[in-house]
């Protein structure tokens, strides 16, 4: 039997839910035994889950219906803990170094009470600034909860305690199904309990939410909150406790009550009041005798509540109200540069949204690319009632297919239309000054799977950091999203860690991929005639990435010297990173510059093999099944300047070169294509290539636009089933 079974609830969190297992698994004591409780096997966290339970044999997940809510989860792994102590933990939290040593050490010198209440930290989402909420006085050692009577329990998270296993079964304790468990939870625990004990010992890091809590989400569950209240006050009167334990509990509840109804933007307008009328009564039926108001404005709230006088109340919140509404109207308005555009942006958001009008724009508007255009092809199919706006800078007009609608960026018409449309989707972020309206869906679509750390993640490295600008303005355009894509599990859990906000993620792959799956051997060859590329030569892809040191595009190899050694049957077909695009120059003989191409799908299908450093186009391109060649020259220095989230060089999509002489060996001797590369490409398409299938558009736009249910959309198709477009040459194995 364990001394510690450590249940982590794993609902949304699949991103930082590796960082609270290993600070379990990592701590000095190890006679746990961990139970994630996560929502589906399958599920995000659920694959997190279970690639530690394969490498630990103390981790045992479980899973538990998402509707059930946190209080389900934590019952389902209490039935199935075995240790002498109940420990909780949020799947985004984490347990300090050596916490458990020091609450095992100090439940052995209290001899092994019902409950033990330790410190926890609250860590602000972003920066550095923490709040450690005092939990009261307390006797030193073990004690009765009457002589420590205004620590409730209420107010304390189930995270913050250990609870003996026997007490909490004896007594058949288990998690209200509430949004609000932990008050009534933590209420019920402290009524029954007959010896409690502190450690003043911070022992759990709390991270909160830049979203807030879900406990302060509007909605109809904030009359859940009544229901935690009146099932302890009930308990409480059957235990007739006394009156120096039962005014701190009473006035503890209702200081939780008050905070909801003094925020009404908190309940639907036809249930404030209903809300305000149950919370009065319960007051009044609780009241213990005698109990005095705190003194103050709290004091008028308490005294309008006990006289239900509703429309006095609201009265008194209304000023308040008011102002803070101004202020954050303020704070939205529209920021387009010209006064006049200005003022026609906020004319236009008067009028009604436009159920038939859809904006695009990828890459910050340079032009008909990515999944935004992918998405945007699929929906003439599929919904052509709708009239679709593609965004574009000046320059990019020219290279737009000849029937697609377009507005200039910082136009009238780009504002007009981004003022009405209902649906909104761009691969990078709309202007800051974009309000996000009620009734309109904004798609983030992404444009890469994420090797380099992004968003929120750059901030730990100063030069990425320095160049990415505000990341307060970066989260407010993240806040308008409704939907976020991805293409594999990794890009789910790392989009959470560096965009939170709360948005729902789509796996359902990236439609710009699809024509890897869809496209056949004549759009093969169609495509690398038009890129130049000659008859009956091998075609290698050089795709750099950026570096966030350098200035400008420096190629870090010799082309003309690599094409040289590596023999006549190879050209070299090189794509800068879109930041060096320079139009559409073309080289001439073997190296041919196809940087300004237009879609990077096209060009990745012309190559029969690809060479990249670091380049996120390696993701998609292994959806292709052809030879990948990593030349890391400089992995050190860019990952400990740009960050990366997983180390590249432990898993490859193929062979890796280090030098110009290693990278034209592979060439040279064919090692680059043998079965060797083949099995590490293998590996990378299982892990990366898993919701790419030649359906990803449709299943957008069936989802996002025509808003149809989730279990209509169509399935992924298994990687095994796939078949991707045919190589123009055969590589050498």
């Amino acid at each position: 039997m364990p001394r510690f079974s450590i249940i982590v609830p794993a609902f949304g969190v699949a991103g930082r839910l590796s960082q609270a297992l290993d600070s379990v698994l990592g701590q000095s004591f190890d006679d746990v035994e961990v139970i994630p409780v996560c929502d589906a096997p399958d599920s995000p966290a659920g694959t997190v889950a279970a690639a530690y339970a394969e490498r630990h044999s103390r981790v045992v997940p479980l899973t538990s219906p998402p509707a059930g809510g946190l209080g389900v989860a934590r019952t389902t792994g209490m039935a199935a803990a075995a240790g002498t102590y109940l420990l909780f933990l949020d799947g985004d939290d984490v347990l300090t170094p050596g916490a458990l040593a020091a609450i095992d050490a100090r439940l052995t010198a209290t001899d092994d009470v019902d409950v033990l209440f330790f410190d926890h930290e609250r860590v602000h989402w972003w920066d550095a600034g923490t709040a450690t909420p005092p939990l009261g006085p307390a006797p030193d050692g073990a004690f009765a909860p009457d002589r420590a009577p205004r620590l409730t329990g209420v107010s304390v998270p189930a995270w913050s305690a250990a609870y003996r296993r026997a007490f909490v079964t004896g007594h058949r304790l288990a998690f209200p199904a509430s949004h609000f468990t932990d008050i009534g939870w933590g209420g019920l625990v402290t009524l029954t309990a007959e010896r409690i004990a502190v450690l003043r010992s911070v022992c759990v890091r709390h991270l909160v939410r830049r979203q807030g809590s879900r406990l302060h989400s509007p909605g109809a569950h904030q009359l859940d909150l009544l229901d935690q209240v009146e099932l302890v006050l009930t308990r409480a009167a059957e235990l007739v406790l006394p009156e120096d334990r039962s005014r701190p509990l009473f006035e503890q509840l209702f200081s939780a009550v008050l905070r909801t109804a003094a925020h009404p933007e908190r309940l639907p307008a036809h249930l404030r009041r209903a809300f305000f009328r149950r919370a009065g009564g319960l007051y009044r039926r609780h009241r213990p005798a005698g109990f005095r108001p705190p003194a103050g404005s709290v004091g008028v709230q308490h005294r309008l509540l006990a006289a239900g006088a509703y429309d006095a109340f609201h009265a008194l919140r209304a000023v308040n109200q008011g102002m803070a509404q101004a202020a954050q109207a303020a704070k939205e308005a529209p920021r387009p540069r010209a006064v006049r555009t200005r003022a026609r942006y906020a004319l236009q958001l008067r009028r009604p949204l436009d159920p038939d009008l859809a904006v695009y724009c990828a890459y910050w508007g340079r032009g008909y690319a990515c999944n935004p255009a992918a998405i945007h092809a699929k929906a003439r199919e599929l919904a052509p009632r709708l009239r679709s706006v593609f965004l574009v800078e000046p320059d990019a007009v020219g290279s737009l297919p000849k029937d697609v609608e377009y507005a200039v960026i910082g136009s009238r018409a780009s504002w007009d239309a981004l003022a009405r449309a209902t649906y909104l989707i761009n691969n990078a972020n709309f202007a800051d000054g974009v309000v996000k309206r009620p009734g309109s869906v904004h798609l983030q679509t992404q444009h890469g799977t994420p090797l380099k750390k992004m968003g929120v993640d750059q901030s730990t490295y100063p030069v990425v950091a320095a160049a990415s600008g505000s990341f307060t303005k970066l989260l407010a355009r993240v806040d308008r999203w409704d939907y976020n894509l991805s293409s594999n599990r990794h890009s789910t859990r790392m989009w959470e860690r560096a965009f939170p906000g709360s948005y729902e993620t789509l796996e359902y792959g990236y439609p710009r991929n699809d024509v890897y799956y869809t496209a056949t051997a004549d759009d093969v060859a169609r495509v690398r005639r038009e890129l130049g590329v000659p008859e009956g030569r091998t075609a290698l892809l050089y795709a750099p990435t950026h570096r966030d040191q350098s200035s400008g595009f420096d190629a870090p190899l010799d082309l003309e010297a690599f094409c040289e050694a590596i023999g006549e049957e190879y050209v070299v077909l090189l794509r800068a990173h879109y930041f060096y695009d320079r139009g559409a120059a073309r080289g001439e003989g073997r190296v041919i510059d196809v940087t300004g191409h237009r879609s990077s799908e096209d060009v990745c299908l012309a190559a029969d093999a690809l060479i990249t450093d670091y380049s996120s186009i390696m993701f998609d391109y292994a959806n292709l099944d052809r030879p990948i060649v990593v030349y890391a020259d400089d992995w050190d220095v860019y990952r400990e300047i740009r960050g990366v989230y997983f180390d590249l060089m432990e898993a490859p999509p193929g062979r890796v070169a280090h030098t110009p002489e290693e990278l034209t060996a592979l060439f040279r001797d064919g090692t680059y294509a043998d079965a060797s590369a083949a099995a590490l490409r293998t590996a990378f398409r299982q892990r990366f290539c898993q919701f790419d299938d030649g359906r990803a558009a449709e299943r957008v736009v069936r989802r996002v636009l025509l808003g149809e249910p989730p279990e209509s959309i169509p399935p992924v198709i298994p990687l095994a089933e796939r078949v991707p477009a045919p190589a123009h040459c055969l590589v050498r194995s």
